[in-house]
């Protein structure tokens, strides 16, 4: 039981090194095929490949890039585990201050307070390794808020003016409520001072309405108040402003909001939330619109503002969307859209393409523009969505999103969180992967939440060689006189040189006087067939699957052509080595095939094959050709055992047989038990070696044994005490039967005759009907009759 034990562990182990094995097939596919020349080229080929610097690792006809392979490979090949390299990725914070937990009226510089961490982050890449972290953020309370509101001052907006004249001091009181720190700023626009946007007749230029209307000239775009806290004086120049007018329909809004975007120091824009208030009550001319008037440089995103004017509308064109989005993000402004209902659906789509910004829809005459804000913001702010910079060529960047009541992201979902409150955090898992090394200086990835300042830097270093490189000696006198770098185990060789030492240079790779070497003898393939003869040295060819390799010095060798037991070489209990088998213990043959183990031949009575073969690859092989059976059981020439041992059975039992007078000298050589029945004869598994008998004796009686021999080779012979004899036959019922059967066969024979003549009668019947019915009695008369009178008639007569 110990060593069938032992040998269910080992199996045990090997189809856990198979299942291993094919699941590295995948990782070895990777590793092995780019050919890597150098330990750095190795690590870059995945996360699961590692160089063996070993100088003795490589065997004869392996090239050095067989040192680059899976990890697990590498350690069955017999590489030991501290001269594999593979170096691993890392993060480490390098500034993780905490949240600020702000009370409402606390006053604190908002350069100071953070809603976001951790803020500065290191990262070292190995190439395919993900290296993650967990991003907080926590909406801070009282957070300062500055406001800019940018209204058209288009003819149609008249009756909106009056209203906003007071907006000032009326939106403070409301933002009172949700922060302390607030800030009001603004600014209107017309539309573009060239035709056929405005009109440019003289008297036009200086009032665009009608004479009665008293209105100025029209502009672009006009910073009328830098941000303020003062609602009162906000109040006060608003209500020094005066509507203008322009020709066509869409406004030149698209200019204004670039400028308010990018000239912060004109604005007076802080590192705080800033809101972008919008406000129209028509549609936008966008990039190439523009042409119309004979502009056709592009926006170039830049301020140009003096005196508080836009000076260059006349020479830029409108910006378009993508670079309002672009210039909106990188000032962190969240726009908030006051539009009619008619121009609603316009807005609402022009929302979805610029992140954090909302649509309200505006009274005819503005009176619910606060409410509007108000709405707005509350919704702005309870949803954060990340963003991050440009990445690096060949860096990837994953977001899972943990937000409230346990609701979590994947994918771009994975990027936001909604119906946030102040006060509430939320958490994101991002994971930063590269697929390319970039050597030199590090580079650096920013991710912010749209609309915040804050945001978390990333400085990004890849791991592109292994530290043994780092040790690498130049010219080193292993690689053939200096020829090479000796580094990590192997020759990384100069330009011009090639080998694994380096020996040959370039002009020498197709030489005859090097195939020479590569030949077993004179008669034979160069390396085989199987390789290339590099500088006199015979370097394998590589195999589609990297677990098949060929080896040797001539290549001569391979650990895929062995013998197959079962559909797998070596029958899966052996390795493959050279093309012969080397079996696993207990395992031996061509292929593996034959088992050492005996368990297999052990027959029911405990020895192996009944004693009668041997036990050859786990079978039974018997010596007396008369056996067979898989334990030599079986002999179909030979003697029963029951037939064998019914005469002895019989003189014991029942004193009686042919070996009633010999029965003490022949027959005493087993012990004998009788039973009462046959239900009570030892059964199969109860008794070793069990045979059941049934015999017949002299007087037709039957007999009931078992013969059995046990592991001491005792036989004893189970027999039941009363035979079954056959009773003699009963006279009476027998003779009452046939008499009876006689009786039962004439009347049915009666009866059949009945029928049948029956069956006759009624047929004959039926025909004399028939003819009957078909009869026809002749009425003519008698043929050789002759009448007694003559009648004549005149031929002449005509009946006058």
């Amino acid at each position: 039981m110990l060593e069938m034990a032992r040998n269910l562990c080992f199996l045990v182990g090997i189809i856990s090194l198979l299942s291993c094995v094919g699941a590295q097939q995948a990782g070895g596919i990777e590793c092995l095929k780019i050919n890597a020349k150098s330990c750095g080229e190795c690590i870059q080929a995945g996360p699961n490949c590692g160089w063996c610097s070993d100088v003795n690792f490589l065997q004869e006809g392996e090239p050095t890039s067989a040192r680059c392979d899976d990890l697990a490979a590498l350690k069955q090949k017999g590489c030991p585990e501290d001269q594999i390299q593979n170096p691993r990725g890392s993060n480490y914070k390098l500034r993780d201050n905490p949240i600020t937990n702000k009370a409402k009226g606390v006053r604190i510089d908002p350069a100071n307070i953070t809603q976001i961490r951790p803020q500065q982050l290191e990262f070292h890449l190995r190439m395919g390794e993900p290296q993650t972290f967990n991003l907080m953020f926590r909406r801070a309370e009282d957070y300062p808020i500055d406001l800019y509101y940018l209204m058209d001052l288009s003819y149609s907006m008249k009756d909106d003016l009056e209203n906003v004249k007071s907006l000032g001091t009326a939106l403070m009181r409301e933002m009172e409520k949700i922060t302390s720190d607030f800030r009001i700023g603004f600014g209107s626009f017309v539309e573009k001072t060239v035709m056929p946007y405005i009109s440019t007749t003289p008297a036009k230029l200086i009032n665009p309405c009608t004479s009665d209307q008293n209105c100025t000239s029209p502009f672009s775009y006009k910073n009328v108040l830098n941000l303020t806290a003062d609602g009162g004086y906000f109040n006060e120049l608003v209500g020094k402003q005066h509507i203008s007018g322009n020709l066509d329909s869409p406004e030149g809004g698209f200019d204004a909001i670039m400028q308010v975007a990018v000239c912060g120091e004109h604005i007076g824009w802080r590192n705080v939330t800033r809101l972008l208030v919008f406000s129209t009550d028509a549609g936008f001319h966008f990039a190439g619109d523009g042409k119309l008037g004979g502009i056709v440089l592009p926006n170039d995103g830049k301020c140009h503002m003096h005196d508080n004017m836009y000076t260059m509308s006349h020479y830029y064109d409108y910006p378009s969307i993508a670079h309002l989005v672009q210039k909106l993000s990188e000032n962190n402004i969240q726009t908030i859209f006051a539009v009619t209902e008619e121009f609603q659906p316009v807005y609402k789509e022009l929302k979805n393409l610029i992140p954090k910004s909302a649509v309200g829809t505006l009274s005819a005459n503005s009176s619910n523009v606060i409410q509007l804000i108000i709405d707005s913001y509350n919704s702005l702010s309870s949803e954060l969505i990340l963003e991050n910079s440009k990445l690096p060529e060949g860096v990837t960047i994953n977001y899972k999103s943990f937000c409230k009541n346990g609701v979590k992201g994947t994918g771009e979902n994975g990027r936001k969180c909604s119906n946030i409150s102040i006060g509430d955090q939320v958490e994101f898992e991002i994971s930063v992967t590269a697929k390319k090394c970039h050597k030199g200086p590090p580079e650096s990835i920013k991710i912010k939440p749209l609309g915040f300042t804050e945001e978390v830097e990333i400085l990004l270093h890849f791991i592109c060689d292994c530290e043994c490189q780092q040790d690498g000696i130049p010219d080193s006198p292993k690689c053939h006189n200096g020829n090479g770098t000796f580094e990590c185990g192997a020759c990384r060789c100069n330009d011009g040189r090639i080998g694994k030492e380096c020996e040959c240079s370039t002009d020498e790779v197709n030489s005859e006087d090097m195939d020479a070497f590569c030949r077993k003898d004179n008669s034979s393939e160069i390396c085989s067939n199987n390789g290339d003869c590099i500088c006199g040295q015979c370097v394998c060819k590589k195999r589609d699957n990297p677990n098949e390799v060929y080896s040797g010095k001539y290549c001569e060798c391979d650990n895929f052509n062995c013998d197959r037991s079962n559909g797998q070489i070596c029958g899966g209990r052996g390795i493959c080595k050279c093309r012969v088998c080397e079996c696993f213990p207990n395992y031996s043959g061509n292929a593996c095939d034959c088992s050492e183990d005996t368990s297999t031949c052990l027959a029911s009575n405990g020895q192996i094959c009944n004693g009668r073969g041997i036990c050859d690859c786990g079978r039974c092989k018997c010596t007396d050709p008369k056996f067979q059976g898989a334990t030599c059981e079986m002999c179909q020439t030979c003697t029963g055992v029951c037939n064998e041992h019914k005469e002895c059975v019989q003189c014991r039992a029942f004193q009686k047989g042919q070996k009633q007078e010999t029965c003490q000298e022949e027959c005493m050589y087993f012990n004998i038990t009788k039973v009462d029945s046959r239900d009570d004869l030892p059964q199969p598994g109860q008794v070793d070696a069990l045979s059941h008998c049934k015999e017949k004796d002299a007087q037709d009686c039957w007999f009931y044994f078992t013969y059995s021999v046990n592991a001491n080779s005792e036989i004893h012979a189970h027999v039941v005490k009363d035979p079954e004899c056959p009773s003699g036959p009963d006279i009476i019922p027998i003779v009452a039967g046939v008499v009876a059967g006689i009786v039962l066969i004439g009347l049915a024979l009666l009866l059949i005759w009945k029928l049948l003549m029956i069956i006759h009668d009624r047929r004959e019947f039926a025909k004399f009907e028939k003819e009957k019915m078909n009869a026809k009695w002749d009425t003519g008369e008698n043929p050789i009759y002759k009448s007694a009178v003559t009648t004549v008639v005149n031929p002449k007569y005509e009946g006058k």
